[in-house]
């Protein structure tokens, strides 16, 4: 799992990344918490997403917002992250010119920036939202969502209250061509805790059905400027 280091809008951005096996992996990006609660790479969460992907074969990376860790620049409110999160799929992409799909997955504050990230980037496939803070940032901006994906929250979260998180899939579904898998996680709050293996469960019975169904052949994509 090498370090590796890329340049951001804000400078340097630190992070980790497992190269995928086949020349045509596809790629998947995993974005972490808030900057400013104690979010990095290194979240239990995140890293779950990340092994699970890697596991599958997908060239994987996670890394840290600027101002985190070794990555350079301070918080910006989520603009500059947004922009951090389109300089690291630009990196990856570069990295694996040949990827047949590219993926995003984000927890909480991560969850918002990759969902934004949505809307920019047509070319990415699909989308896992863990805990996606739908009481507390704005979500109007997907509408409509451009790709279906999995959303998972906990049943008992207590900084996000599941309400609000079903209201947002709602809105979501109703959208034409647009399918939402929403799996709630009983006894869970918003960090999982003891419930990591069951929400882990679930991505990878959602990534091994998604990947079932995908066609053996795809062209590769072509890399956003």
């Amino acid at each position: 799992m090498p370090e590796v280091l890329f340049t951001g809008p804000a400078g340097r951005l630190e992070g980790r990344y497992s190269p995928g096996r086949s020349p045509t992996a596809p790629v998947a990006l995993i974005l972490h918490p808030h900057p400013q609660h104690g979010g990095t790479m290194n979240n239990k969460v995140v890293y779950n997403l990340f092994t699970t992907f890697a596991e599958r074969d997908f060239a994987t990376l996670r890394f840290n917002f600027r101002g985190v860790g070794r990555s350079q620049g301070g918080y910006d409110r989520g603009e500059g992250e947004l922009s951090d999160a389109a300089a690291a799929l630009d990196w990856l992409q570069a990295t694996n010119p040949n990827a047949r799909a590219a993926w995003v997955a984000g927890f909480s504050f991560g969850a918002w920036i990759g969902m934004q990230l949505l809307m920019r980037r047509p070319e990415i496939e699909s989308f896992i939202s863990v805990a996606p803070p739908a009481s507390m940032l704005d979500f109007s901006f997907l509408a409509p969502c451009p790709t279906s994906g999995l959303i998972l929250h906990g049943a008992v979260d207590d900084i996000v209250p599941e309400p609000s998180v079903s209201k947002l899939v709602a809105k979501l579904t109703h959208q034409r061509g647009i399918a939402i898998d929403y799996r709630v996680i009983d006894g869970a709050n918003h960090f999982f805790g003891d419930h990591l293996d069951i929400l882990t469960d679930y991505i990878e019975d959602y990534l091994d059905l998604a990947l079932h169904q995908r066609p053996v052949t795809q062209q590769p994509l072509a890399m956003a400027g």
